[in-house]
């Protein structure tokens, strides 16, 4: 499984995120300390938002280690945004390593990813693909579970209106893991569904940890907030100032920041701005 980093807050350069903490995401890449398997090295991705300039992402993504993209180290060095989702991918189920498979997946002003596994997708994506619209269907364009989950949750947030409220989101996000399971009962029993994930439109965020296995069996989440976020020689942490705050989702704490908590199993938190409204249990 992957690892994975979300960030809301005043603006930072990416390099706060992937390459300046002591774990820093491209050391999660080659170095993850809960997983049993350390190694994330099938492709990376980064999508960060510009909101004087555009309401969709910017994304950058390769199907090269993380830790070996001299592009990655240099856009992380220069480019500074208020809403960032880094990723670091270890493939599952066979499934190509490819620029397509590579997250976060972008449809629109939508960015997601996700670090964990549909159990027996193949069994089930005929029947997912059946019940999407057109849209989101033409959507799809790689073969990873998580991307047809995606697809699966845009047209629940199609069904919303587009979801311009940080709630509406967390309904079609909780509906889309109704729906995904359902089909898993019925196309795969005896499947387990793996949920650790980041929906965003760049504003409105829903961060969820979630799995229909034993919740020990479920994937590491953190969270981190506090007044504002920063690196100074290779030491990161939330500081206490007069900005308006900060928040970070990560698979595994990026510094020894005494600030990060763990998620607690099946639940998912739901940020506004820079503030986490609340969180509800799954």
């Amino acid at each position: 499984m992957c690892r994975f980093t979300f960030y809301q807050g005043e603006p930072i350069r990416l390099s706060a995120l992937v390459t300046e903490p002591a774990h820093s995401l491209i050391h999660q890449s080659f170095d993850a300390r809960e997983r049993e398997e350390p190694l994330n090295g099938d492709g990376f991705g980064v999508a960060w938002y510009a909101p004087d300039l555009t309401v969709a992402p910017g994304r950058f993504r390769g199907v090269s280690p993380a830790w070996n993209n001299a592009n990655l180290h240099e856009i992380a060095r220069v480019v500074a945004s208020p809403c960032v989702l880094a990723h670091v991918r270890a493939a599952t189920q066979q499934l190509a390593v490819s620029e397509l498979n590579c997250h976060p997946f972008v449809v629109g002003r939508w960015s997601f990813m996700h670090n964990g596994d549909v159990g027996g997708f193949a069994r089930i994506r005929r029947a997912l693909l059946a019940e999407l619209s057109d849209a989101r269907f033409d959507s799809i364009q790689g073969s990873t579970d998580s991307e047809h989950f995606f697809a699966l949750l845009l047209d629940e947030l199609d069904a919303s209106g587009d979801a311009d409220d940080v709630e509406a989101i967390s309904a079609a996000f909780q509906r889309g893991i109704e729906r995904i399971s359902t089909l898993m009962f019925t196309h795969a029993p005896g499947e387990h569904l793996y949920i650790n994930a980041v929906l965003t439109n760049g504003r409105d965020a829903v961060a969820c940890r979630y799995t229909t296995d034993a919740p020990v069996e479920g994937s590491s989440l953190y969270i981190n907030q506090g007044q504002r976020y920063v690196c100074e020689e290779g030491v990161c942490r939330m500081v206490d100032t007069v900005h308006s705050g900060s928040v970070i989702v990560s698979s595994e704490p990026l510094s020894e920041d005494p600030g990060w908590s763990p998620f607690s199993a099946n639940s998912m938190v739901l940020l506004t701005g820079n503030q986490v409204r609340r969180t509800v249990s799954l």
